[in-house]
């Protein structure tokens, strides 16, 4: 499965880049990483700059049509940038719309809200989104890994970088077509 990893052109946290990558790439899957623009992409440990990345596709020339399902990191800045992006949103809101899988870990799940997609869902993330998903009209819960079927498509969400190897496993269990 192609799956899609969109993180905006800095400000994505590394390690929930890369270990999902790492995971969905030992799994037999194609990971392919998306930006708003094209180039290379920073990434980050907290605050200070960590490696570069190649872009493998930009989002207002690619569709949620090509990809299995979608894997948000985090990263405080990565979800600001994309939220303000239409072109962005609108490829997310896109996998909701399709009914694919989509994977969402720490602050991503800020871009979420911003696409309208959380109303009805029970989703975690860093605490201090708690409010905003509410207000979002989603339950936030304060679990390692949700997974959520109550929506047109399984959403997976974690909290932190401490929850990666659960959410790497919940993820590759949902994309695989596995039940929840």
């Amino acid at each position: 499965m192609r799956i899609a990893f969109l993180v905006a052109p800095e400000g994505v946290e590394q390690v929930e880049l890369t270990e999902p990558w790492k995971a969905a790439s030992d799994a037999g899957h194609e990971p392919v990483l998306v930006s708003t623009q094209p180039g290379k992409i920073q990434a980050f440990n907290h605050l200070d700059k960590a490696d570069t990345f190649a872009v493998d596709e930009v989002v207002e020339r690619t569709s949620a049509g090509s990809f299995g399902g979608l894997v948000l990191p985090g990263g405080v800045a990565n979800p600001d940038f994309l939220r303000m992006d239409e072109k962005a949103v609108a490829f997310v809101k896109d996998f909701f719309d399709q009914g694919r899988p989509v994977a969402a870990i720490c602050h991503a799940p800020w871009t979420l809200v911003e696409a309208d997609v959380v109303r009805g869902r029970v989703l975690t993330s860093w605490p201090s989104l708690a409010t905003d998903i509410r207000n979002a009209g989603g339950t936030w819960v304060d679990e390692q890994v949700k997974i959520c079927d109550h929506g047109p498509n399984q959403l997976v969400t974690s909290r932190k970088p401490d929850d990666l190897k659960a959410f790497c496993d919940a993820f590759l269990h949902v994309f695989a077509g596995e039940p929840g």
